[in-house]
């Protein structure tokens, strides 16, 4: 008799110890909905392809299989920031248990949107300076997430290209001025690059229409160009490098994904590795934890890119001592 009591209470154990590790999700099939990821894709569904699919992955890694004991549901403001609030709205009507976003403004109107549902933004650019969180190491709120500012990227860029463009003199600066993130890089550029003794003209685009003439106005002003990224231009990005390409202007971006289509240069935060931390986030936050008490973390991999295609169409010599360090070399 004593054995069997045992028996029981060993199972019993076992079966809460297993009930304990397993992901909501898997109770949620026994009858409940199961939790829902909802995803506010700045861009579209092929300009964000590699970086949800590292999302989706690491989610899968973690225990959470799309279909199965998670639900996603995905919207694409195609680049259109009046998108972002619908979006964000819809979350909210379908009590969805996360909200996973990136870039500054789309952060920005899902917290606009709600301070209750947690929200893990992917990449943004300073949390902290845009108000986003209270702080990096103690968010606060529903948010956090991953930051992609880190020291002086900006001044290490503008060095970077003056290595392979040696007379460079003239910089423009074309942003979103309606993305606050962008904003912020587009001051920083151009003190760095004033401190540099460079002239800088700054060329403000809001929409897509604005930027074959925003190209018009800099034709005979610059040297180079230096794009901050945002779903505006992440979403058109190889429209601006055509574009520049054909006024032979070289350009410089923050991330990989812009050189891959003809842009001449990035450095900077690798945003694959980035979307797949966030699902680290979304884990903790599906089994329980509060947003606040989780630390917005930096960027710990960087990548320098070059575009050998580009610089030679642009008639550039790129070092063979740049090269050799350059984390990719597209041809």
């Amino acid at each position: 008799m004593a054995s069997c009591i045992q028996r029981r209470k060993f199972l019993a154990t076992l079966l809460g110890g297993a009930a304990a590790a397993w992901p909501r999700a898997v109770w949620a099939q026994q009858g409940a909905k199961l939790p829902t990821i909802g995803f506010l894709g700045s861009g579209t569904p092929s300009s964000y392809g590699q970086w949800n699919a590292a999302l989706v992955q690491r989610l899968r890694e973690l225990g959470w299989s799309e279909g199965r004991t998670v639900a996603i549901e995905y919207r694409w403001a195609e680049g259109r920031t009046e998108r972002y609030a619908e979006i964000a709205a819809e979350f909210v009507r379908l009590k969805v248990d996360v909200i996973v976003t990136a870039g500054t403004g789309a952060v920005v109107a899902a917290k606009q949107a709600t301070s209750v549902i947690p929200i893990v933004f992917a990449a943004a650019g300073d949390p902290v300076g845009t108000g986003l969180v209270a702080s990096l190491a103690r968010p606060g709120g529903n948010l956090t997430g991953l930051s992609i500012q880190a020291p002086d990227l900006a001044g290490k860029r503008l060095a970077l290209l003056r290595e392979i463009v040696p007379g460079v003199r003239r910089l423009a600066i074309m942003g979103n001025a309606g993305s606050a993130g962008a904003v912020l890089e587009m001051h920083e550029v151009q003190a760095k690059a004033r401190a540099l003794g460079l002239e800088v003209a700054i060329f403000e685009i809001r929409r897509a229409e604005d930027i074959a003439p925003a190209f018009e106005s800099l034709k005979g002003r610059a040297d180079a160009l230096y794009i901050p990224p945002d779903p505006l231009v992440n979403t058109h990005r190889i429209r601006i490098n055509t574009l520049a390409l054909g006024a032979r202007l070289p350009t410089l971006h923050t991330l990989r994904e812009y050189v891959e289509p003809g842009g001449l240069m990035s450095y900077g935060p690798n945003l694959t590795d980035l979307f797949r931390r966030a699902a680290d986030f979304v884990d903790k936050i599906l089994r329980g934890a509060k947003p606040r008490n989780i630390p917005v973390e930096q960027p710990t991999k960087f990548d320098l890119v070059i575009n050998l295609t580009t610089a030679k169409a642009l008639g550039l010599t790129i070092p063979e001592s740049f090269l050799l360090r350059a984390d990719e070399v597209i041809e």
